[in-house]
């Protein structure tokens, strides 16, 4: 008895020393994860976790984010999983997202993962109409979207309709044209095609260097009011802290960049934000909610050490990173080129070996002529010899028949006629054998020069059959031969692999190389420059041609607000630019006059 509760007892103790788990399911832009987390868990080992497995080393812009009544929130890493305000049911959803963005995509991002998750993410917030995107602009994104996705364009297997099911503009953009779903296709196809020879990751980063631009990339906007009471938008973003009008998240009226800010805090609902120059007064406005400012401030820190970080030299990580990234994209680009050149033999392989096909299909077509041609001359000059047989026993027969009617005349002029009558008789026989002589003798002539013209064109004839079985004779040779170097150059079946981790391709990077790279950076420098030309001027031309299409009356409030910034020339960063020019203390004054 004292056993078995001895044993109870040990048991139940051992269940209490076992951790105690929960299920967490994570979101990202394109595939759902589901752990099993420890109660102690932090938001760091939590994260980290999801880091790991994603193979993802730039974390620092990223964070898991989770929904508390109607509001956005992020996981703390400092604070326990569990502490957070989640559902109790399980798995606990998060959605792994990037939290921060940064100013220059091309410069910043150096893993092809967190490249390939910011173009999902700004992809989605463009076609959810979270971030604004003129048409044009829409028609370009998607574009490299299908290269991204597709691969390049091949005519014989991206036929119409391919596009049909899929999203690739904002649903706002196909409402504002009177534009059928084929012609929207023609267009993105049309630059889709142009785009050829781009792989996956550069397709996506083209994608998001266009994106950056848009007013609204980055930006979160939380409603809130100055001492004033009156209603504004708070928009930050990597580069500073931004006011707008609620009916204008385009373009911002006034704008602190984190390099003036020196701190940030909050009290309740009341935000003060105190600039670096000591002598200007803090500013406050207030938020609808103490949830909110929590928000804003986690975004205000996290982007203003990442805009002091980007001013700094690059830390030891960072440096190894961009050296790999470099090499992975030295070892990729040269895998394209051999890729390339192999893709090359191939085709002109291939195009070798229809043109001996087509040479030999016309050879045998010409063999097949030759032939035809000589057996029509044998049967022209068969029927010819046996005509001039004939002819020249005609003749033989001819002149037979008038050798006889000279006897028969000679016989009857021999002959004495007594009697007038038959002597007149007589004569008139005589001129008609006479007459009779002479057609026969015109007849013998002309059956003697047709015999001679039969026997000259059964000589030609004969010359003709010899000429033809010369020539199908040289076709034959050439037939034969041909067949020979088609065997020869025929596509082979097993073409050479490149070993890319063979000696000819290892990556040793001597100053030849680096050379080598610098201009190669720098042809690239002017190639993107003399594109960006060429893609401004497809936009315009683009713009033109389906503004004739646009229904006025459907274009929404940033639709106008985007053509009256466009017609003034002003640009998302141009207008910080001019707002950042007035002092600070001049810019906090009109924030609470407003």
């Amino acid at each position: 008895m004292a056993g078995a509760i001895a044993s109870r007892m040990s048991f139940s103790s051992l269940k209490r020393k076992q951790p105690k788990t929960f299920t967490v399911r994570i979101a990202t832009m394109d595939a759902e994860m589901e752990f099993s987390c420890e109660v102690k868990w932090k938001g760091k080992d939590l994260f980290d976790l999801v880091c790991r497995t994603l193979g993802l080393r730039e974390t620092w812009f990223f964070g898991l984010q989770y929904t508390i009544k109607d509001t956005v929130a992020w996981l703390k890493m400092d604070k326990k999983v569990l502490d957070h305000d989640v559902p109790t049911e399980e798995p606990k959803t998060f959605h792994f997202l990037a939290k921060f963005y940064p100013e220059n995509a091309e410069e910043e991002l150096v893993q092809e993962i967190t490249q390939h998750l910011f173009f999902l993410q700004v992809k989605k917030q463009i076609l959810d109409e979270k971030i604004f995107c003129p048409p044009e602009a829409s028609v370009l994104l998607a574009s490299y979207a299908v290269q991204a996705k597709y691969g390049d364009y091949d005519p014989n297997v991206h036929k119409r309709g391919f596009l049909a099911q899929e999203e690739l503009l904002p649903k706002r953009v196909i409402n504002l044209y009177q534009m059928t779903p084929e012609m929207w296709e023609e267009r993105i196809t049309a630059w889709y095609a142009e785009h050829r020879g781009r792989a996956r990751d550069e397709a996506e980063m083209e994608y998001l260097k266009i994106a950056q631009d848009l007013e609204m990339y980055g930006v979160n906007y939380f409603a809130i009011r100055n001492k004033k009471g009156t209603e504004l938008l708070l928009g930050v973003d990597a580069l500073g802290l931004h006011i707008y009008d609620p009916d204008n998240r385009l373009t911002p009226k006034i704008s602190f960049p984190w390099n003036e800010i020196r701190n940030i805090s909050y009290s309740d609902k009341e935000f003060t934000i105190k600039p670096l120059d000591k002598k200007i007064d803090v500013f406050k406005f207030n938020s609808s909610k103490l949830r909110v400012n929590k928000l804003i401030l986690q975004l205000c820190i996290g982007n203003h050490d990442l805009f002091m970080r980007r001013r700094k030299a690059d830390s030891l990580e960072v440096q190894q990173m961009k050296a790999q990234a470099r090499e992975e994209k030295a070892r990729k680009q040269m895998e394209r080129q051999c890729l390339a050149r192999e893709k090359q033999m191939r085709e002109e392989a291939e195009r070798t070996r229809d043109e001996l096909e087509r040479r030999l299909m016309q050879l045998k077509e010409e063999a097949t002529m030759a032939n035809e041609a000589l057996m029509r001359s044998e049967e022209t000059a068969d029927l010819l010899a046996e005509k001039a047989q004939i002819t020249e026993e005609e003749a033989k027969l001819l002149a037979q028949k008038a050798a006889e009617a000279e006897q028969e005349m000679q016989r009857i002029k021999a002959t004495a006629i007594r009697t007038e009558e038959e002597k007149r008789l007589m004569e008139q026989k005589v001129l008609e054998a006479e007459m009779l002589a002479l057609k026969m003798a015109e007849e013998s002539e002309r059956r003697a020069k047709e015999a001679d013209q039969l026997k000259q064109d059964l000589q030609e004839a004969r010359e003709s059959e010899r000429r033809a079985k010369q020539k199908l004779l040289e076709i034959t040779s050439k037939s034969s031969y041909t067949s020979m170097n088609s065997s020869t150059t025929a596509l082979p079946t097993d073409l050479p692999s490149y070993n890319l981790i063979s000696e000819s391709l290892s990556f040793d990077f001597k100053d030849t190389d680096m050379k080598r790279l610098s201009m190669e950076i720098e042809k690239e420098k002017v190639e993107y420059m003399e594109r960006s030309k060429h893609l401004q001027e497809q936009l315009n031309e683009l713009k033109t041609e389906i503004e004739a299409l646009k229904l006025k009356e459907r274009e929404t409030a940033l639709d106008i607000l985007h053509n009256e910034n466009s017609s003034r020339g002003n640009s998302k960063h141009n207008t910080i630019k001019k707002l950042t020019l007035q002092s600070t203390k001049s810019r906090v004054a009109f924030f609470e006059e407003l």
